[in-house]
C-alpha cells in the first residue's frame, strides 16, 4: 500500500499483518493476539488500536471482515467479530430545557468538551428527565481496570459465537450517575457517526454489573449542533456482547429550535444567487455531518488524515465533506509544499457556527439556497408537494452551470445530494 493514501494506520497494520502472518494465523486458529509492544514497532499503539467506528477500520480489517478488541492491559484480539452497532433514531422531537437562573459558570451556548456538555445536561435536568431519577449523584469516572470476565461475540464469517476472556484491560468511563434505583454509565461524544463501538458501553457495563446489585444502564450521549442526543441501551444477555437493544432515545436543546417553513420560503424568494465555485459539486448527503465538521474545525484546523483518524470519516468521506463545506463557503484550505492541506473555517463559517440555533440553521439554509440548482429544486418541491424526480433535478442541474460535471451518470449520482440537502432544509422546520 502506498503512503500517498495518507492513511498511516492502513500502512502500519498492513506491515504488521505481513510480518506476523496474521491472516494465516486467524485462518488456522480463529484469532490473533497482538501486543502493544508489537504494534509500537510500526506506530503508537493507542493510535493503531483506537477504532471507534466501523468506517475507521484499517483497509486490511475491512477487506477481511475483522475487528480488534482489548483483552488485557497490553494485548488485543483480532478476529472475525461484530464489534459495532448502528445508531437508531426513535424520536425526532426536541425537548426545550434551560439552566437554573443561579448557574453562572456554565454557558450552554459554548460547549467545548464532552465534560462540559455532561455538566450542562446534569444542571438543566436533562439527565434527570431521561434517566427518570431526580436524585442523581456523580460517581465513577476516568480510567480503571476491567477485572476479569468472559463473553461471547458474534462471528462475522459464520453463525458461530466467539468466546473471549478479558483480564484487567483498561476501561475509561466518561461519567456515571447513580440514583435510587439504578446506575447509569455514560459514553459521551461530540461528533456524529453512523455507528459506535459496543465495547465503549459493554466493558464498563460488565465491570459494574458484577459489583453492584442495582441495574446498570448503558447510556450513549452525543452533543452536536446545539442538540443533546441520549440513547439508553439494555444488554438482554449480560454475557453476550451483541445482545444490546435500544430502549429509549430523546433529544434536548437549550435553544429555540422552532423554524417556520415560511421563513425558509422567504429566504428562497429573496436570496441572491452566487456564481458556481470552481469546486467539485457536492457528493455529501448528510448535511448534519457538514455542520458537525464545521464544529470540529471551529476549534482547530485539520488535514484530511487527521479528520479520518479522530472522527467517523474515512479518507474518501473526509474529502467529500470538506469539499462540500468549501462549496458553500464555510471551509477553505491552505497548502504548504510537501505538507498535507489543512482545512479551516472561513470567516463566514465561524460566524454561522457560533450563532444561536435558529440563526445558524437559517444561515445554513441561505448558504444552500444561494446556489441556483438547490433554490430551483426547493421551489419545485414546494410547488409539487413532493420531491422532484431525479430526471427533473438533472435537467435543472444541466441548466445551472455546474463546475466539472460531465457524464450523465455523474449528474444522476450528484442529484442525490441535491435531494438530501433540500430535504434537510425542509426538515429543519419539523424539529
Amino acid at each position: 500500500m502506498s503512503n500517498t493514501t495518507g492513511k498511516q494506520n492502513d500502512c502500519a497494520w498492513e506491515s504488521l499483518f505481513q510480518k506476523y502472518e496474521v491472516l494465516s494465523h486467524i485462518e488456522k486458529n480463529g484469532s490473533f493476539i497482538v501486543s502493544a509492544t508489537q504494534m509500537r514497532a510500526f506506530r503508537e499503539p493507542r493510535l493503531m488500536a483506537k477504532i471507534d467506528h466501523k468506517i475507521n477500520l484499517p483497509q486490511i480489517f475491512t477487506d477481511n471482515n475483522l475487528a480488534i478488541l482489548p483483552i488485557s492491559r497490553g494485548e488485543y484480539i483480532i478476529a472475525h467479530m461484530e464489534a459495532y452497532h448502528p445508531f437508531q433514531t426513535l424520536d425526532r422531537m426536541i425537548t426545550k430545557v434551560s439552566l437554573p437562573a443561579h448557574i453562572q459558570s456554565l454557558d450552554a451556548s459554548h460547549i467545548s468538551s464532552e465534560a462540559i456538555a455532561i455538566n450542562c445536561a446534569l444542571a438543566s435536568g436533562i439527565l434527570a428527565d431521561f434517566l427518570e431519577d431526580e436524585d442523581l449523584i456523580a460517581t465513577v469516572s476516568g480510567r480503571m481496570g476491567s477485572g476479569e470476565f468472559a463473553f461471547g461475540i458474534q462471528n462475522t464469517s459464520s453463525d458461530a459465537v466467539n468466546q473471549i476472556t478479558v483480564a484487567n484491560a483498561q476501561v475509561e468511563i466518561d461519567a456515571a450517575f447513580e440514583g435510587i434505583h439504578s446506575l447509569s454509565i455514560i459514553e459521551a461524544k461530540m461528533d456524529l457517526a453512523e455507528d459506535f463501538l459496543i465495547r465503549q458501553l459493554y466493558y464498563p457495563y460488565r465491570i459494574w454489573h458484577s459489583r453492584i446489585s442495582k441495574p446498570v444502564h448503558p447510556i450513549f450521549f452525543v452533543y452536536s449542533n446545539g442538540i443533546y442526543h441520549l440513547y439508553e441501551y439494555r444488554f438482554q444477555n449480560p454475557t453476550y456482547y451483541n445482545s444490546l437493544d435500544l430502549i429509549k432515545h430523546k433529544s434536548y436543546s437549550f435553544e429555540d429550535t422552532n423554524i417556520q417553513l415560511s421563513e425558509i420560503q422567504e429566504i428562497a424568494t429573496k436570496v441572491q444567487i452566487v456564481p458556481e465555485p470552481h469546486i467539485p459539486f457536492p457528493q455529501a448527503n448528510n448535511f448534519d455531518r457538514i455542520i458537525n465538521l464545521c464544529e470540529i474545525l471551529d476549534t482547530h484546523e485539520l488535514s484530511c488524515e487527521q479528520i479520518t483518524e479522530e472522527y467517523a470519516f474515512d479518507l474518501r468521506q473526509a474529502d467529500y465533506y470538506t469539499n462540500a463545506a468549501r462549496y458553500l463557503g464555510l471551509v477553505d484550505k491552505r497548502c504548504s509544499d510537501g505538507l498535507p492541506s489543512l482545512f479551516y473555517l472561513t470567516a463566514k463559517g465561524k460566524k454561522i457556527i457560533n450563532s444561536n440555533y435558529k440563526q445558524r440553521h437559517l444561515a445554513f439554509c441561505t448558504a444552500i439556497l444561494q446556489h441556483e440548482v438547490f433554490r430551483k429544486v426547493f421551489i419545485r418541491y414546494m410547488d409539487l408537494g413532493v420531491v422532484p424526480t431525479i430526471q427533473e433535478i438533472v435537467n435543472i442541474m444541466h441548466g445551472s452551470h455546474l463546475y466539472s460535471l460531465k457524464s450523465e451518470n455523474t449528474y444522476k449520482r450528484r442529484s442525490s445530494t441535491v435531494i438530501a440537502w433540500v430535504t434537510w432544509v425542509i426538515r429543519v422546520t419539523q424539529l
